[in-house]
C-alpha cells in the first residue's frame, strides 16, 4: 500500500495522481561471514515487517553456517561459534524467510547487500527470489553528504535513535526508524522528481548462479590431502558446494603441496 507523506505522520490518506510512499514493507537485515555472498554464509537474520506504518512481526534467528567464525566476525557481531552450533541452517530458515518477505517491499540501508545473501541462498535451492526494494543508504549519500559518515551506527546517533550495532534484529529496527526521520526530513523534496524518487521501491537486481554439491572426486581429494597432512579444518567437507571445495582444495594444495 502506498501513501503519501503528512506533516505531523509519515503517512496519510491516499491521493490519486500523487506520489506515494510505501506504508507496507519488511526491513532485513543479516550477519554474514564476509562481504561476498558467493563465499560467504548468513550467520543471523533480523527482520521488521511493518504493515499500515506500524511494526506488526519481528523475527530474529541464528543460522549455522558450518564452519567456525573468524576472530573479526565475533569481534565485530558478538556472535560465537557456541550459539551457531545448534542453530538450524539457511535450508531450514529459507522458507519463512521467503515467506515473511513475499510480495512485500524490502527496506534496508544498503539493501542490496542484504538481498544479494538471500538471492544467493534461495538461487542455491533452485527457489525464484525477485524483490523490490528501498535503500536507506541511498537516501542518507543524497541528503546528508555534509555528514562525517552515512553509517547505520553513525546516523543513528546522528537522529538520536536507539541501535544495537552489529546486530541483525537491532539493525533491522534501527533502520525502520532512520526510515521515518528520513521521510520527515526529506520526502517533499524527493517527491518531486516522481518515479525516480529514492522512496519509492525498486526492482533489486543481482545475478547469480546457482552452487550445486561438492562432488565425489572432490571430497575423496580433499579427505586425502586433510589425512595427509594431519590437518585440522573448521568446515564440514560433506556440507561444501562445488565452487567452495575448489577453493579448499587449491589453497590446500598451495599451502601444503599434495
Amino acid at each position: 500500500m502506498l501513501y503519501k507523506v503528512a506533516c505531523d505522520t509519515i503517512f496519510t490518506e491516499q491521493e490519486k495522481g500523487t506520489e506515494y510512499m510505501t506504508e507496507s514493507y519488511v526491513c532485513i537485515d543479516l550477519e554474514t561471514t564476509g562481504l561476498d555472498p558467493k563465499r560467504n554464509k548468513i550467520i543471523e537474520i533480523g527482520i521488521v515487517r511493518v504493515l499500515n506504518n506500524k511494526i506488526v512481526e519481528e523475527w530474529e534467528s541464528f543460522v549455522n553456517p558450518n564452519e567456525l567464525l573468524e576472530e573479526r566476525i565475533t569481534e565485530l557481531t558478538g556472535i560465537r561459534d557456541g550459539q551457531l552450533v545448534q542453530a538450524p541452517e539457511i535450508g531450514e530458515v529459507l522458507p519463512k524467510l521467503l515467506a515473511v518477505t513475499e510480495s512485500e517491499v524490502l527496506l534496508g540501508h544498503r539493501v542490496l547487500f542484504d538481498y544479494s545473501f538471500l538471492k544467493k541462498a534461495a538461487v542455491d535451492r533452485r527457489v525464484s527470489y525477485e524483490r523490490n526494494g528501498i535503500d536507506t543508504l541511498k537516501i542518507a549519500r543524497k541528503y546528508l553528504g555534509s555528514l562525517e559518515s552515512r553509517s547505520l551506527e553513525y546516523l543513528c546517533r546522528y537522529y538520536g535513535i536507539r541501535h544495537q550495532a552489529h546486530r541483525a534484529l537491532g539493525d533491522a529496527k534501527a533502520t525502520v526508524e532512520l526510515y521515518r526521520k528520513l521521510a520527515e526530513e526529506f520526502y517533499d523534496k524527493e517527491a518531486e522528481e516522481g518515479k525516480k524518487s529514492l522512496f519509492t521501491p525498486r526492482p533489486l537486481i543481482y545475478h547469480v548462479k546457482r552452487d550445486t554439491p561438492i562432488t565425489v572426486p572432490q571430497k575423496e581429494q580433499l579427505y586425502k590431502l586433510v589425512d595427509k597432512h594431519k590437518l585440522i579444518i573448521d568446515y564440514d567437507i560433506e556440507r561444501l558446494t562445488r565452487s567452495e571445495a575448489s577453493r579448499q582444495i587449491a589453497r590446500l594444495l598451495a599451502e601444503y603441496g599434495r
